[in-house]
């Protein structure tokens, strides 16, 4: 079994407690926070004396610089709390915490770092990147501006003529004709659940439209037996005199399965070569649905293109089971892309505090979410002690602190030679595109590509041999654009 590569952005130096008091007087101050405790409130009681209240140092070196003193990766970090430096002066705190609460400090401290090293700054507004020119590692590039005023602008299709559907999480698809500017909009959408996270989401084209004429949306719609009650659903429908006709449900969530939680909807699409539609849903902020087989939440599912189950679907014939679902663990799958080497299907998976994930999807699969994770709860505590289980699939690459992944996407083009066959990650947090080398099924390296635009919601490859992004900024109903990158 491969490890997973952890990538926080840089290393970080190993504890060290210069020896002004006993070891034992660090066991005896430890003891008193026994019990429910945030890693916050542990960074307080056991660290920020030595590391400083925001680790920049004081007794005990600095956590925020670029200084290795017994190595750096997870493993040894997590080592160095665990088992200590007695020769100089930090004693072992295995005894007083738990293998979880350790991986919850790792993530603090590399949360610190993150924050540093971004200069402590809030998101700002949007502001437009047309024209903006860039330096990567491997090809300069420019910004060129597809379309703007978008509202928050979350998938995106092209159609074989060349033209642009672009879905607003508000509710509206659009049309654009590149080269023109011109945006219309189609009418006769299905109204949306556009709160929190809710909304219109994912927007994909049949494999042979031109005979068919289907587009598929995904998207939350208000329902169920309970106040302000919510799920995801599938449609598919052809776009004729400027409005969405000729619609058709593929997948609707049972009415008492409609939550009031507005969170972890999914929902990303993939067509197969072989004509399969994949679509995501999240675990709606119910942990146990991601194993659950009798529910859809937490999955990848698996249909034709008409909306029925392929006979050999994993779970088809299980009593009780989803037909629909093919693989199960996860939290809330935001991209899904080919990998045009291997065949296989990836995914990226927002984590939780930590822990954000890129998936190789296989039949049948078990991701493990909430049994196993890199990743702990909002508040600082422990989700589980667990980061591997048998039976369970390890992530290929995972993100601590989180950078919030949405769409993903290997470059197929050619007007990046270099970039050819590489993984392109948008994300939220830090409003960045990120590239990834893999070479036999593992990450290499990692470029963020650009950073602090504006958040970055989804890429694809456009027909142009260009890579296409959408992009909008972190507050509600403000303007967000499409745009490409043109090679320099």
């Amino acid at each position: 079994m491969f490890r997973p590569l952890c990538v926080s952005g840089s290393l970080l130096v190993c504890l060290m407690l210069r020896a002004q008091a006993p070891l034992e007087d660090y066991a005896s101050k430890s003891a008193t926070i026994k019990g429910a405790r945030t890693v916050a409130k542990i960074h307080a009681e056991l660290c920020s004396n030595c590391h400083g209240a925001k680790w920049e140092g004081g007794r005990a070196p600095s956590m925020l610089d670029e200084i290795w003193a017994h190595g750096g990766d997870d493993d040894s970090l997590a080592r160095s709390i665990r088992d200590g430096w007695p020769v100089n002066g930090m004693p072992p705190f295995k005894g007083v915490l738990s293998e979880q609460e350790i991986r919850a400090m790792v993530i603090l401290i590399r949360e610190a770092r993150a924050k540093a090293q971004a200069g402590g700054q809030a998101n700002s507004g949007f502001h437009s990147v047309d024209g903006v020119r860039v330096t990567s590692e491997l090809h300069d590039f420019a910004f060129e501006r597809v379309a703007g005023g978008l509202e928050t602008p979350w998938g995106m299709a092209f159609l074989p003529d060349g033209r642009l559907l672009v879905a607003e999480r508000a509710g509206r698809v659009r049309i654009v004709e590149l080269g023109r500017g011109v945006v219309q909009s189609i009418a006769n959408i299905p109204k949306v659940w556009a709160h929190q996270d809710g909304g219109l989401f994912d927007v994909a084209v049949h494999p042979d439209y031109a005979h068919t004429g289907w587009i598929y949306l995904s998207f939350s719609e208000a329902g169920g037996k309970v106040p302000d009650a919510s799920s995801t659903r599938i449609i598919r429908g052809r776009i004729r005199d400027g409005a969405l006709m000729d619609q058709q449900t593929l997948f609707q969530a049972a009415p008492e399965l409609y939550t009031n939680s507005n969170i972890h909807f999914g929902s990303r699409f993939f067509f197969d070569p072989a004509g399969f539609l994949y679509f995501s849903i999240g675990d709606r902020g119910e942990r146990t649905n991601a194993q659950d087989l009798h529910s859809p939440y937490g999955k990848l599912h698996r249909i034709r293109d008409d909306g029925t189950v392929p006979a050999d679907n994993p779970f088809v014939g299980v009593p009780g089971a989803v037909a629909s679902v093919w693989s199960y663990g996860h939290r809330n799958q935001q991209g899904i892309s080919l990998n045009p080497v291997t065949g296989e299907i990836w995914t990226s998976e927002h984590g939780p505090r930590g822990g954000d994930e890129i998936n190789r999807i296989a039949r049948g699969k078990n991701y493990g979410w909430p049994v196993i994770t890199y990743g702990m709860n909002d508040d600082g505590t422990p989700i589980t002690e667990l980061t591997a289980k048998e039976g369970m699939e390890q992530p290929v690459v995972y993100w601590t602190p989180s950078i919030a992944p949405s769409g993903i996407a290997f470059y197929t083009g050619d007007k990046f030679p270099k970039w050819r066959n590489q993984l392109f990650v948008a994300a939220l947090a830090g409003k960045q595109l990120r590239r990834l080398e893999v070479v036999d099924n593992q990450v290499t390296h990692q470029e963020i590509v650009f950073r602090d635009f504006a958040r970055v919601r989804t890429v694809i490859n456009g027909p142009d041999g260009t890579l296409y992004i959408a992009l909008n900024s972190a507050f509600e109903n403000s303007p967000g654009e499409v745009v490409r990158l043109v090679p320099q």
